[in-house]
């Protein structure tokens, strides 16, 4: 569907094809029927599309997270919202307040511009937030609409790529405060710790370049560059200031950013063949949902995998600058609850 619609030349066809074939991408879900993607769009229309979707998801998300967490959106005290592929003033957060009941009095922040590692931000953003405010509930919700990017007239490879790694999703994290952890009896992984990393002279290498017809793709094979040289070495840092090693890490939660990322992951840190296997899977069940990827990756994990006390997991993702984000969570040693 998507080649003759990006590109007439049967060469370049072919080698979109190619590429959507090498990308370990099973199946996605996309915001709007397929016949659809056929007709020119304005950025408007576009737009208009993602508000619409994007709230219906954002509901969606949130109640099942604050559902399964045992609370209801009164209990809520901040919520980001996050999202590289539309925007809204007043923001999708905003929207969410009357809509589902979150008090009127609900700290809300809004993140743009984050792109892919943004759900791994989040997560550490929350933390910050609450390691101040240990009574507090505190709220991630990301939505991803990445087919509405599409550029219909860019034969790019960056498209092309593009075109067959991205679907649409969203995800919602549910985050207490120690204090309010303990009084309620909920338990979970703790955050023990997070690390943000800018690498200089990479902002051409990944992002969006906005335009009249929405937002052009920046993917270039220097992601892997990046990782190649910093990530390893960031990566042993972190860890070693918390005490921990590579070896340490029970559960490694890699934003699936696409193959090569994530076999540049596994090569930087001499990670054994499986080690980043919920990452594979993710991506193949419904491809890069950009910030909200990292999100499916850690509940899949809690989810489907057995946590055992004392266990330590490292959630990270990368993102436009280039930039990093590293999350280091651990289960609790004793039966006391901890930030779920």
């Amino acid at each position: 569907m998507l080649a003759p619609m990006i590109t007439s030349d049967p060469g370049k066809q072919a080698v979109m094809r190619r590429l959507h074939e090498g990308s370990h991408v099973e199946r996605r879900h996309l915001v709007m029927p397929l016949e659809e993607y056929r007709d020119p769009q304005t950025f408007t229309e576009t737009n208009d599309r993602f508000i619409e979707a994007a709230t219906d998801l954002a509901e969606r998300a949130l109640l099942r997270a604050l559902a399964t967490a045992g609370l209801v959106p009164s209990d809520v005290d901040l919520v980001m919202f996050t999202s590289v592929t539309g925007i809204s003033a007043p923001s999708v957060d905003a929207l969410l307040v009357p809509r589902i009941g979150l008090r009127p009095d609900v700290k809300r922040v809004p993140m743009f511009g984050l792109g892919c590692v943004a759900g791994a931000a989040g997560i550490a953003r929350l933390h910050d937030y609450l390691i101040g405010h240990p009574d507090e509930v505190a709220v991630l919700v990301s939505v991803e609409l990445c087919s509405l990017t599409v550029q219909r007239d860019d034969d790019s490879m960056a498209n092309f790529v593009a075109s067959g790694l991205f679907g649409d999703g969203a995800a919602a994290v549910v985050a207490v405060g120690d204090a309010r952890a303990a009084r309620l009896g909920l338990t979970g992984p703790d955050i023990v710790d997070a690390r943000s990393a800018l690498y200089p002279d990479s902002g051409h290498v990944l992002g969006f370049n906005p335009g009249s017809t929405g937002f052009r793709i920046v993917l270039t094979a220097g992601v892997m560059d990046v990782v190649d040289e910093h990530f390893g070495p960031d990566v042993r840092a972190f860890l070693a200031d918390n005490g921990v090693s590579v070896e340490d890490i029970d559960d490694w939660l890699a934003h699936p950013g696409g193959p090569r990322v994530l076999e540049a992951f596994a090569r930087s840190l001499d990670l054994p063949a499986d080690a980043l296997a919920l990452s594979w899977q993710s991506m193949a069940a419904v491809g890069n949902l950009s910030s909200a990827s990292v999100l499916h990756v850690l509940a899949d994990s809690l989810s489907s995998v057995r946590h055992d006390p004392g266990d330590a997991a490292l959630l990270f993702a990368l993102g436009p600058g280039v930039c990093a984000e590293l999350v280091l969570l651990r289960w609790p040693e004793a039966a006391a609850p901890a930030a779920a």
